[in-house]
């Protein structure tokens, strides 16, 4: 993965008005440091800003670390923050019956035993996976667009070098050679606080597709539960790569924010029952 490329210059500009919905994106920036957050993003933090301290250690005890990774929306030059969170202990189901393992591409599996791991996973290099790893090559394996049906295909990171805060190679493939336009989704994260709820700008972290399969949002109403429905029906062997995404956005252990499966376009709290103070009763027209 050492692979440079030059970065181009474009007038910046940050994102303050909350935005939901799908949009084409350049990756700009990883974990960034102080002087990248001025000349890269346009962004002047204080002097006490703690934006850039991307490790830490969990409650127990395990290293861990935050990948930031800066989007620039293709249309308007907006930047959006997707973020990935890696703990250096390995992932096991909750009563610890199975591990996750994860191949030299990123491609993971489940097993019990790695003596019932798939052949066609096994072919390659593979390990037990640690915590936030699959999420994270979910995205590397969508930026990067390597052939991965190639033997030679190598996809896989240093983790001693990376829980160190080590991402000079990730670094590297910004604007490089084999980093392509991506489609993420924009979602907006209610918390409540004291009673309040308080709306938060996000990206779905899960699921991304190459942006060239955006253009399938316009052509069909994603946002159908009958659609969804369908997809769901399917064979995951049968269902297009936007499709997936669509599955995996809306599916169990998909987003919980509050998102559309249409083009980007500005947040409007009403549209949100969650957010929104607007009572509906079952005789109102809007229910």
């Amino acid at each position: 993965m050492a692979i440079q490329g030059d970065k181009k210059e474009r007038q910046q500009q940050v994102n303050s008005v909350k935005k939901v919905g799908l949009f084409e994106a350049r990756v700009v920036a990883i974990n960034p440091t102080a002087e990248e957050f001025k000349d890269v993003l346009g962004i002047d933090l204080s002097e006490n800003s703690k934006v850039t301290d991307y490790l830490g250690v969990n409650d127990e005890g395990n290293e861990k670390l935050r990948i930031d990774v800066w989007l620039e929306e293709i249309k308007n030059q907006e930047k959006f923050k997707v973020s990935f969170f890696l703990e250096n202990k390995e992932r096991e189901n909750k009563d610890a019956t199975k591990k996750q393992y994860i191949n030299n591409i990123g491609k993971c599996a489940w097993a019990n035993d790695v003596n019932n791991l798939s052949d066609w996973f096994t072919k390659r290099d593979y390990r037990v996976a640690f915590v936030g790893e699959e999420d994270f090559y979910e995205f590397l394996r969508t930026w990067l667009d390597f052939d991965y049906s190639k033997p030679e295909t190598d996809l896989s990171m240093d983790w001693k070098k990376l829980m160190k805060g080590n991402v000079k190679e990730l670094k590297e493939q910004v604007d490089g050679a084999y980093c392509i336009n991506i489609g993420a989704l924009a979602t907006i994260n209610i918390k409540n606080k004291d009673g309040v709820n308080k709306e938060y700008q996000n990206v779905f972290n899960k699921a991304f597709v190459p942006a060239y399969y955006l253009k399938n949002f316009r052509l069909v109403n994603y946002n159908d539960s009958r659609v969804q429905d369908a997809l769901r029906n399917k064979k995951s062997s049968e269902l297009k790569p936007h499709e997936r995404f669509v599955v995996k956005v809306t599916g169990e252990y998909g987003s919980k924010d509050y998102f559309i499966l249409r083009e980007l376009q500005e947040y409007n709290p009403n549209d949100n029952l969650v957010a929104s103070d607007v009572t509906f009763s079952s005789d109102d027209s809007n229910f």
